[in-house]
């Protein structure tokens, strides 16, 4: 099936005992035994499975090829859920633009745990360079946040299997409609379900997907079970009905983000604009190769400083200042600010999440915070 297809049956079921088309949320904790002491449809407890959580679980693999998928309450549980897999002592090659929840988690909650270096992934000989003998996983983010690098999977997939290191990759800039990055080799692919998959800023989740149904895999669905940190059955539902749109969204933010791009390129006030989808990011060439769609979200910086992007960022109107992205309005926010004292995101950065407004209606929104 084709992706719009996936999105709209993989992870829904007509109800047998009412006919109902869509799936109803399964709000109960427990599930009956039958009279042999054996669980109908395998149900035992909600934290171990419910059907609401075994549909989205369902759709989120066959979007991103995978051959399972695991819910989780937010992003940083599902990447924490990576990261509890690991045994003490294990090294982590992360990127130095990490997303910050989750590197101020390994900072914090693993700093006796796990190893980690936070480096250039995307260059080959200081990536190779701290490569150890302990080293279990290389962490990739790409586009990252918020700078919107681009690591070429391929080359870093290649150098791991060398060294028979796992990979994970953050793709929830992308979503699985512009780039899947288990057909390039990753083991695992990491989501905040929280952006672009609910779509409507309106609740929190997190995702795993897996390429195989290995070991690795089956620690990972330990910590899940065990840990607990799993989304409600509504949540499930809600972000299996928005799931259904997605492809079609997905369009229209990559659509707006291009063309909004290109508007701020020429701003005479702006220094510049961090999008793969622009020929001037450094990393277009490959972001063509492994990306359909360039995603929804954009950087740029500010000539002036801080205090020119402070406010331009208050003279906007349509454009929401506030965190997180993915949604159908626009958000945009001073990223700095947002991630702590030892950030090296530039202060003249604004981060845009670009919604699914008339391209028109943004522009000149910004045209008018920008004079």
């Amino acid at each position: 099936m084709k992706t719009e297809t996936i999105a709209i049956h993989a992870g829904n079921y007509t109800d047998a005992s009412t006919g109902a088309v869509v799936q109803p949320i399964v709000l109960s904790t427990t599930f009956e035994r039958n009279v042999d002491g054996s669980f109908r449809e395998g149900y035992i407890y909600s934290r171990s499975a419910n059907p609401n959580r075994t549909s989205l679980e369902k759709v989120l693999t066959q979007l991103e090829g995978g051959a399972d998928a695991a819910a989780f309450s937010s992003g940083n549980a599902a990447g924490m859920a990576v990261f509890q897999s690991l045994r003490p002592g294990t090294h982590i090659i992360a990127p130095d633009d990490m997303y910050h929840g989750l590197r101020n988690q390994l900072k914090t909650l693993f700093a006796n745990i796990l190893e980690f270096d936070f480096i250039d992934v995307d260059n080959t000989e200081v990536l190779n360079a701290h490569i150890k003998p302990n080293t279990g996983l290389i962490w990739l983010e790409t586009p990252s946040n918020p700078l919107l690098k681009i690591t070429d999977i391929k080359k870093v997939v290649a150098i791991a299997r060398k060294h028979k290191i796992k990979i994970a990759c953050d793709n929830t800039f992308a979503t699985p409609i512009c780039q899947q990055p288990l057909a390039l080799g990753v083991d695992i692919v990491m989501h905040s379900t929280t952006k672009y998959f609910g779509g409507h800023s309106d609740l929190m989740g997190g995702a795993l997907i897996t390429a195989e149904k290995n070991d690795c895999w089956q620690k990972i669905r330990q910590v899940q079970e065990m840990g607990g940190a799993i989304p409600s059955p509504a949540d499930c539902y809600y972000l299996v009905r928005s799931i259904k749109t997605l492809p079609y969204r997905m369009r229209g933010h990559v659509h707006n983000a291009q063309l909004l791009a290109e508007y701020l390129q020429k701003h005479p006030k702006v220094e510049q604009v961090l999008y793969p989808g622009l020929p001037s990011h450094p990393n277009h060439k490959i972001a063509k190769e492994q990306m359909t769609g360039f995603g929804g979200v954009l950087s740029f910086c500010l000539k002036d400083g801080r205090e020119e992007a402070n406010r331009v960022i208050n003279k906007l109107q349509l454009f929401t200042r506030a965190t997180s992205l993915g949604g159908v309005e626009s958000l945009i926010e001073h990223r700095a600010t947002v991630e702590g004292s030892d950030t090296k995101t530039p202060f003249n950065l604004l981060r845009v999440s670009v919604g699914l407004e008339h391209i028109d209606d943004l522009v000149a929104d910004l045209e008018q915070a920008l004079l």
